[in-house]
């Protein structure tokens, strides 16, 4: 923790405050029927996303899964862009066509959130596969679910980037739920991370209610990663606050499950408490960062609401790359 400036340490804060800030107005927002699409909510689970994107820059890439919020607003996607393509507005990052399950912006090496389980890995071996042959250092992250960690896709790219030595980090943000089917029940190893040993890399399980355990785990697989000594697995145990979808009534989770989790294990509450109580920080400057944040959604929706939908003419742009 005290390797960390207070520059990085309230950067950290404003992403995982953004994170929950943008996903608790759209369960609001998404109520009044006015976003098309499905919505899968990331809030719970910022740490993983802030303590990963906490060691990238624009040059490395990032593949994400339906529930790819938290990893874009991590990864510096403009909110108000983003906002505006939940809503299917033609000022949205993907001019509307997207939606909430689709947000890319490759200029932030955003690879795009992927509505297909376990997709976003072999995604992200290409690209640490292009990074590998220019030479220059980039990694590329694999964000999956507990579900997709079952998926063949993830074991064969996790099998390629062990195979070609490639700068990928594969993570697991085990959530406990794969949709309704708990992973305690459907993941046959006690940790996923446990997997990587079959692949012949290192894999790690950290706690995803933790900050700086993800910062700490992330920026060690990454620096080998840059190094040239391969590929990592590491598992972070989280939870989601909301169900797999918005309108998900989570009859399979126990009474009160959430309602813990937000009391006792909660990663904002956590961090402010960590830092505040070793005077790295002060409640003042969160406070002011909280009162920022939710001006700026406020300011995303409103904008977004109001903006122009697609038209018609717009159909078939962006569909196929044009060439010279």
């Amino acid at each position: 923790m005290s390797t960390l400036s207070t520059e990085q340490l309230l950067h950290a804060y404003r992403v995982m405050r953004t994170i929950r800030a943008f996903e608790e107005r759209l369960h609001v927002e998404f109520a009044t029927g006015e976003i098309p699409g499905f919505v899968h909510l990331y809030a719970g689970e910022e740490a993983s996303a802030a303590g990963v994107m906490a060691h990238l820059d624009d040059e490395d890439c990032i593949a994400s899964t339906h529930r790819g919020h938290g990893h874009c607003i991590a990864k510096s996607v403009d909110v108000y862009g983003m906002m505006a393509e939940i809503y299917g507005k033609k000022t949205g990052v993907c001019q509307g066509k997207g939606g909430s399950m689709h947000i890319a912006d490759l200029s932030k090496g955003m690879l795009g959130a992927n509505g297909i389980v376990g997709a976003g890995a072999p995604l992200a071996a290409g690209a640490a596969l292009a990074a590998k042959l220019k030479g220059n250092r980039a990694v590329a992250v694999a964000f999956f679910g507990d579900g997709g960690s079952n998926e063949g896709a993830v074991f064969e790219a996790m099998n390629l980037a062990s195979v070609w030595n490639l700068p990928c980090i594969f993570v697991a943000e085990n959530n406990g739920y794969a949709e309704a089917t708990a992973s305690n029940w459907s993941v046959a190893c006690d940790h996923i991370a446990d997997r990587a040993a079959g692949f012949g890399m290192p894999g790690v399980t950290v706690d995803g209610f933790d900050f700086f355990a993800v910062h700490e785990a992330a920026g060690a697989a990454i620096e080998r990663a840059r190094a040239g000594e391969g590929p990592s697995l590491i598992e972070v145990k989280l939870t989601r606050y909301y169900g797999h979808f918005e309108g998900d009534a989570q009859t399979y989770r126990a009474p009160d499950e959430v309602k813990h989790y937000r009391e006792t294990r909660d990663c904002l509450m956590q961090f402010r408490e960590r830092t505040t109580r070793a005077g790295l920080l002060q409640a003042a400057a969160l406070d002011a960062i909280d009162a920022e944040v939710e001006a700026s959604i406020e300011e995303a929706v409103a904008r977004a609401k109001a903006d122009p939908k697609p038209s018609p003419a717009d159909l078939l742009s962006d569909v196929y790359v044009a060439y010279p």
